[in-house]
């Protein structure tokens, strides 16, 4: 739906409601989802989180077991995705 499909009317309601303060709109008839409903739940797949460059010192024996095993030449993304994997577990723990 394009904003040429709603009224003059419907297009002022929006307005109103986009100004409205999250703690002033009324959310009663809609429940909280459960915890067990994000079991499952992935991030999707347009999903770029912001990258920041850093210099890192790395064992030269991890580094070139990145590099020789990680098809495509991406060990800087393996090693990301190891580190958040990491981070997550860590995190599962604390919890």
């Amino acid at each position: 739906m394009s904003r040429k499909d709603l009224s003059r009317d419907q297009r002022d309601q929006l307005a109103k409601l986009a100004d409205l303060p999250d703690d002033k709109i009324d959310t009663s008839d809609i429940p909280e989802v459960p915890a067990e409903n994000w079991v499952h739940a992935r991030r999707g797949h347009l999903y770029r989180p912001l990258k920041q460059p850093v210099t890192i010192r790395l064992d030269a024996d991890v580094l070139a077991w990145f590099k020789e095993h990680v098809e495509g030449g991406g060990y800087q993304t393996e090693i990301n995705r190891v580190l958040r994997r990491h981070v997550t577990e860590q995190e599962k723990r604390r919890s």
